[in-house]
């Protein structure tokens, strides 16, 4: 085998070297532009409109009982409770525009699958 010259190993280590230092200085590269920075958002404290606690007079128990008494007894509270639902569940008979209808579902979702 002949001997390898060290001049070529050495002409390609520098190369190697010189490489970093040539992409350093590059200066073909655009400059670099100032961005001015967003205006800051307003500050907006999530306990801006908080209002403590206020306990309330307590009743005794008779003037509660005669008051649920006056108002209907518990088929009232019922009642109440179930108006809201009832409202947004019917239509009104008059009205001029009708009810959207549902879309009719296909007689087989699955028809046109498989055979080609």
């Amino acid at each position: 085998m002949p001997p390898i010259s060290p001049a070529p190993w050495a002409l390609a280590v520098s190369a190697l070297l010189a490489l970093p230092a040539m992409a350093q200085n590059n200066t073909s590269a655009p400059a670099p532009q100032i961005v001015a920075a967003p205006a800051p958002l307003p500050y907006t404290s999530a306990l801006q409109g908080y209002q403590p606690f206020a306990d309330e007079k307590v009743r005794s128990w008779k003037e509660s009982n005669d008051t649920v008494g006056k108002i209907g007894g518990w088929r009232a509270y019922a009642k109440e409770a179930a108006e809201p639902e009832a409202k947004s569940s019917q239509t009104p008979a008059a009205s001029p525009v009708a009810a959207p209808k549902a879309p009719a579902a296909p007689a087989d979702p699955h028809a046109g699958h498989g055979k080609h």
